[in-house]
């Protein structure tokens, strides 16, 4: 007779437990768990590629802060062997460029197609288009180091130089942020200068119809005339394929022409097929005003462009392009 008592109590308890387990079940929602987990998969699949397609940029960002700590451990290194060398900078600036054509190489299949046009020795202006982020001519400044053994010196926003940590590698790779006597002075001591006209405007407001955002600027062409020198136009393919901007947002271009905060979010970062072309020299004239020169650059780009890129820019065509066979009609 005890054991029978047990016996329902046993299962008074049992009965008991599994009315709490329903209550808690139905309290907390776990009935619907699976269902939750599987909308968060869903949310996962659908949100990963976009949240790809942003890092990636931060990838080229990290990459310039590796450089920067190559450039600072090298000074460090040589600094008291070789502190009043006028090359102590030319081994780290040749392992660098090897780096940067090696991830050229690798990520892009980069090419670069006209190189001869630039001297190998003596000045030259060259003018080129603004991508979202000017990573080919990062790769430009790496092959005229490799190829022909000198630094050309290059033109960039004052906001460049407001970036935490930047300081060092700027100075050894000879940006400034051109005034146009400074950029006079580079070429009438017989450097190479690059400078973007369209500047961070293009870069922000540029799309996969490659416009050029030149507006009215002829500072460019007055630095070319006073300092005698030759303008060599400079296009790379695909460059808006690689990285894209949401500047053409009405928000960020209101930040852009209110507070000049260029905060436009990048992304992208496609290992698409880039080509880099340089074409011919615009020669010295001293009866063209700098109107005149301006628009002849422009011209000048702009026949790249028509010339060598697909209008609009499409990213999978230019993926498509690092297959072989693929190649664009020149």
């Amino acid at each position: 007779m005890p054991y029978g008592n047990d016996s329902c109590k046993g299962h008074e308890t049992a009965s008991y437990i599994s009315v709490l387990v329903h209550l808690w079940d139905e309290w907390v929602g776990l009935g619907s768990l699976e269902d939750y987990l599987s909308y968060l998969d869903y949310l996962v699949w659908v949100f990963t590629p976009l949240a790809v397609v942003f890092i990636l940029p931060f990838v080229i960002v990290l990459f310039l802060y590796l450089s920067i700590l190559f450039l600072h451990v090298y000074k460090r290194k040589n600094e008291l062997k070789e502190a009043y060398s006028n090359n102590l900078w030319d081994c780290a600036r040749k392992t660098l460029a090897t780096l940067w054509d090696g991830h050229a190489t690798i990520w892009h299949g980069y090419e670069i197609h006209g190189l001869e046009k630039i001297p190998d020795d003596g000045p030259a202006l060259i003018v080129y288009y603004h991508g979202a982020i000017p990573i080919d001519y990062y790769y430009f400044l790496a092959n005229v180091i490799i190829q022909k053994g000198r630094t050309c010196h290059s033109v960039a926003d004052h906001i460049l130089f407001k970036i935490p940590g930047f300081k060092l590698l700027l100075e050894v790779f000879s940006v400034m942020h051109g005034p146009q006597e400074e950029c006079v002075r580079a070429l009438q001591n017989g450097h190479l200068l690059g400078i973007s006209p369209g500047g961070v405007r293009e870069a922000l407001f540029s799309d996969e119809t490659y416009p050029l955002l030149w507006g009215k600027r002829t500072g460019f062409a007055q630095v070319a005339i006073d300092s005698k020198v030759p303008i060599i136009p400079m296009f790379t393919q695909n460059v808006r394929e690689g990285f894209r901007s949401l500047g053409t947002l009405r928000f960020f271009k209101w930040m852009y022409e209110r507070f000049r905060l260029p905060i436009a979010p990048v992304y992208g970062g496609f290992p698409v097929k880039f080509r880099t072309y340089l074409g011919d020299p615009i020669p010295y004239d001293p009866n063209v005003t700098a109107t005149e020169l301006a628009e002849k650059a422009q011209q000048a780009v702009q026949s790249l462009i028509d010339r060598h890129q697909k209008i609009p820019g499409n990213v999978l065509g230019a993926l498509l392009e690092r297959f072989p066979g693929r190649r664009k009609e020149e």
